[in-house]
């Protein structure tokens, strides 16, 4: 306890936030849950922000991440916001739940540190501000997923147990998520200042941002200009790495889109199993506006309401010119991915063709989509492939596969070189829902194996894991589809 509190102290908080206007937040302690319990820590967020495993292992590090202490040096505030949710505009949302316990100068830079289900703050609508063992079990291990396929995220440092009982469809188990962001404001925060007309907090708001996470923008001749430039071109970006590696938001609010381009705010996410373009993730979204294939619309939607908030300091004519920069960028990274994917290190002219039959075999087959790129970094021919067996229409394949073989003919690489370049851009291990549930299922029994050992595996998801194969084999068709909501 005395090494623990003595490192809690050494923690070197900022708080920069707490010192914008009041108008954004509402400085409050968070609530403790009862008789709590880590279920299970992520050590190289842990090491984000200079904790050692034997720091997460105190009892000083459980009374913290469950809402029973506040660390030394620590302002804990709830944020206010608002945002535009499937489409419609809701006037204020806000932390309902969750509380921004400070910034902390990690080893290789600055940190957020979040408390999510610490209790009831001025936000909570009707919501109980508790969080449940299902929903933070998901958000802690997608983040850490996240992490380890190198896509922009927030991480998750651990989730905590309690006997707190909490009423959802069911009385479920009380739970904490502890998480790290570089940023927790949202695209959000913007429009809750412009709606409300407080123009003076939005200016310092928007002067906060840039210099805190866009500080190249100071340099320039139009700063919020080159800021918007800069959130469009890190947005599209996100949106690149989600469609090439098959993930599926579910929600994307503007309340739930980080200014800095971070994937935020985990619900009822989905892997891709069979590769189906207009996949529906989440149960409530009834009329698919979050659909796989709309994703890259609604980012370019919500930068659109994101303008339209900082109308006030920026021409409605430079809005659109940047705006129309959205689709290049989005295009070029994700056609930078698919090369990666499958061993291209130049440019060419048929390869747009090459990506598109590949994806139009994969959705007629309905192919699994993180095996069958897998399955690709094993290319050598078209006739000794062995990804050929696993599509029922051989003809078609074998069309694809030829036009493949043809393209590699343009590259430099050798065989065993290309192979290794996909292996590294083409992970074996995904967080299956079902993966998830199973976790979820097990730490509701207590039992926290399979969520420790998710962790480690999704860390490193690209290595082989010699044992572990079953974890990443075609799931069952009972295993597939499963329904996921945004109730939390």
């Amino acid at each position: 306890m005395t090494n623990m509190m003595a490192t809690m102290t050494q923690l070197n908080f900022r708080n920069t936030f707490s010192q914008l206007p009041e108008a954004l937040y509402n400085k409050q302690a968070p609530k403790g849950l009862d008789k709590p319990f880590i279920v299970s820590t992520s050590q190289p967020a842990a090491k984000l922000i200079g904790l050692s495993e034997q720091d997460t292992l105190s009892q000083a590090f459980l009374d913290w991440t469950s809402g029973n202490a506040t660390p030394p040096g620590a302002e804990p505030l709830a944020m206010v916001y608002s945002g535009h949710q499937f489409g419609g505009y809701s006037p204020q949302l806000g932390d309902g739940r969750g509380l921004l316990l400070g910034e902390v100068n990690g080893p290789e830079g600055k940190w957020d540190i979040h408390l999510k289900g610490a209790g009831k703050t001025p936000y909570s609508r009707f919501g109980d501000g508790r969080a449940v063992l299902r929903s933070s079990i998901r958000e802690y291990l997608c983040s850490e997923a996240m992490a380890g396929l190198n896509i922009p995220t927030t991480r998750a440092l651990c989730v905590v147990g309690s006997e707190t009982p909490v009423q959802r469809e069911r009385v479920e188990t009380g739970a904490m998520l502890t998480r790290l962001a570089k940023s927790h404001i949202r695209f959000g925060h913007f429009e809750y200042c412009h709606y409300t007309n407080q123009h003076d907090v939005l200016k310092t708001l928007l002067d906060y941002v840039i210099t805190e996470h866009f500080p190249d923008c100071l340099e320039q001749d139009d700063t919020t200009r080159s800021f918007f430039r800069a959130v469009v071109a890190k947005t599209a970006k996100l949106i690149a790495h989600w469609q090439a590696i098959g993930f599926a938001h579910g929600v994307m609010n503007t309340d739930n889109m980080s200014i800095i381009g971070d994937t935020f705010d985990y619900g009822p996410y989905a892997f891709l199993d069979d590769f189906e373009p207009g996949f529906i993730c989440n149960h409530s979204d009834h009329q698919g506006r979050y659909a796989f294939d709309r994703q890259p619309s609604i980012a370019l939607w919500n930068l659109n309401a994101l303008a339209g908030s900082l109308s006030t300091f920026m021409d409605k004519e430079v809005m659109r010119e940047e705006l129309d920069n959205y689709q290049n960028v989005l295009i070029d990274d994700y056609a930078a991915l698919l090369r990666l994917k499958l061993g291209l290190g130049t440019e060419q002219e048929e390869d747009r063709e090459l990506f598109n039959n590949l994806f139009v075999m994969m959705q007629k087959e309905k192919a699994d989509f993180t095996l069958t790129f897998r399955r690709l970094c094993d290319f050598e021919t078209a006739q000794t492939n062995p990804l050929r067996d696993h599509f029922v229409n051989r003809d078609l394949f074998d069309q694809w596969a030829q036009a493949y073989e043809t393209r590699l003919q343009k590259e430099s690489l050798t065989t065993a070189q290309r192979q290794e370049t996909m292996r590294r851009h083409n992970p074996k291990f995904i967080l299956r829902n079902y993966l998830a549930q199973q976790a979820i299922e097990q730490a509701e029994a207590k039992d926290f194996a399979l969520a420790n050992k998710l962790i480690t595996i999704l860390a490193e998801p690209y290595d082989e894991h010699p044992g572990y194969d079953h974890l990443a084999e075609l799931p069952e068709d009972s295993q597939k589809h499963l329904e996921i909501s945004c109730s939390s």
